[in-house]
């Protein structure tokens, strides 16, 4: 019995943190979070620049438009439309200086401004800048995986022709 206990005991131990360890990284990948943010219809807003999210790599995907807004009071956000993106750990929302940042690498060599944690990896969201941003900075809207520092979807912003 003892010997029985010496063995299953690590044994329980080591795929208790193993099985969790799994299911953090890897669950992203079969679960997605849907987001269904409507613009309140009162909110007037126009629209400064937009861009569509493109495919970081083959494993890191996205898709759907990017457009930086400016509110009536002249507060501004962002927002994302028929927005998809692969789904992983810890994915955050960052504008980025450099307009055409296509690797992790050329994202961290930028300056950025985290707009928080990304709600979620389809649908239509928005994200409000902080009014100390000067949005004039940014060319990009990139969705960043912090805990990793992975680059998963970049929009370049342009102003609307």
């Amino acid at each position: 019995m003892r010997r029985f206990l010496l063995y299953s005991i690590p044994a329980l131990v080591i795929g208790f943190v193993a099985g969790n360890a799994f299911w953090y990284l890897f669950s992203p990948l079969w679960i997605d979070q849907v987001v269904s943010e409507a613009l309140p219809d009162e909110l007037m807003v126009s629209v400064l620049s937009a861009g569509t999210f493109q495919d970081a790599d083959r494993a890191h995907q996205g898709e759907g438009l990017a457009q930086l807004l400016q509110s009536a009071t002249g507060a501004h956000l962002m927002r994302f439309t028929d927005f998809e993106v692969t789904n992983g750990p810890d994915l955050e929302v960052w504008l980025v200086e450099d307009p055409t940042p296509f690797s992790s690498g050329a994202v961290l060599n930028s300056q950025w401004v985290s707009l928080g944690q990304l709600k979620g990896n389809i649908g239509d969201q928005t994200y409000t800048i902080p009014d100390d941003v000067n949005v004039g900075r940014f060319g990009s809207v990139v969705i960043w995986c912090e805990q990793f520092s992975v680059l998963f979807s970049v929009a370049t912003l342009q102003e609307p022709s």
